[in-house]
């Protein structure tokens, strides 16, 4: 494999067919590689044919990472943002666990970009994703799993569909496996980053959280950061495996831990998960907040217990 090769495959990549577009992309891409040995050329097109083939833990490429921020610097517009970084500091004094909306295969990618370009690489550099099997599917989505490490996990058995449907068995087997990955992860210095859905949402705006993700935090050492992801929808859209040129807005909110979290919520897993949800929604433009907007009914008791724990 050779330079002009992966970058053809880039290019593949991208929604576009303007020649004068892929010529400056192609540029753009060759400056941004610079020297790239065989045996790391050979090395992304092994991962690529192989990430996710078991379960388990799978580490991050650098030429990976390297052509992923190239690429954002092209499909991401002015005005992208990322907000709440000051939050950020937490993650410099130990592990932290992101929770995020879910709208696009992209989305870890994006937050991974943007914390590379806001100065934040030591952040970005001890990402770990819990990742479904479809992650692994396809060649693009391949390609993305190896720009942060990730964690590949069974889908809850509500939410999976095609290949990601498996036994209820086999789900709970592989998700205490999961849970034990995550803790050594943690202690190796990881931050986690968990898309409390489940799947992506199709409509943009949030369906409600998973009680099963309130057992990633357990552990009363946990420290949430809420994560409100918009825009990214636009950016692989739903049906395609293709990058577009769109504007993005990812904003972190203010942390708590997990102690907090579980008590005041005695416990109950659903609820729990309603909290972060609510979290999440209020880092999100009103379109986005789905089942946790703050005119819709149900949530109050969460609601509340958002307010206390931001107030903490």
């Amino acid at each position: 494999m050779s330079t002009k090769a992966l970058i053809d495959q880039a290019l593949a990549f991208l929604a576009t067919e303007d020649p004068a577009e892929l010529a400056h992309v192609r540029a753009h891409l060759e400056r941004a590689l610079g020297e790239v040995t065989g045996a790391e050329l050979e090395g992304l097109l092994e991962r690529m044919a192989s990430a996710g083939s078991d379960w388990g833990y799978h580490e991050s490429e650098a030429l990976a990472r390297r052509l992923n921020h190239a690429l954002a610097e092209l499909v991401l517009e002015p005005g992208s943002e990322l907000l709440g970084i000051e939050w950020l500091q937490a993650a410099r004094r130990g592990s932290v666990t992101f929770l995020a909306n879910h709208l696009s295969f992209s989305d870890a990618n994006l937050f991974e970009c943007l914390l590379h370009a806001h100065g934040y690489e030591d952040v970005a550099s001890r990402l770990t994703v819990l990742a479904g099997p479809k992650v692994y599917t396809e060649t693009f989505r391949r390609f993305s799993s190896l720009c942060f490490g990730s964690i590949k996990t069974p889908q809850s058995s509500d939410r999976a569909s095609g290949e990601a449907v498996m036994s209820r068995r086999e789900v709970a087997r592989l998700a205490t496996e999961t849970i034990t990955l995550v803790e050594e992860r943690r202690r190796l210095g990881d931050h986690l980053l968990v898309f409390v859905e489940g799947t992506r949402s199709r409509s943009a705006s949030m369906q409600p959280a998973l009680p099963a993700i309130s057992r990633y935090l357990d552990d009363e050492t946990t420290l949430i950061l809420p994560l409100g992801i918009a825009g990214s929808e636009r950016l692989v859209p739903i049906g395609e495996e293709k990058l577009h040129r769109t504007r993005v807005r990812v904003e972190i909110g203010r942390p708590f831990l997990g102690r907090d979290l579980h008590e005041r919520c005695s416990g109950k897993r659903q609820l729990m998960m309603d909290v972060v949800g609510v979290a999440i929604a209020r880092r999100l433009p009103a379109e986005y907040r789905g089942v946790y907007g703050c005119d819709r009914p149900g949530h109050e008791a969460a609601r509340a217990i958002a307010d206390e724990l931001v107030a903490t």
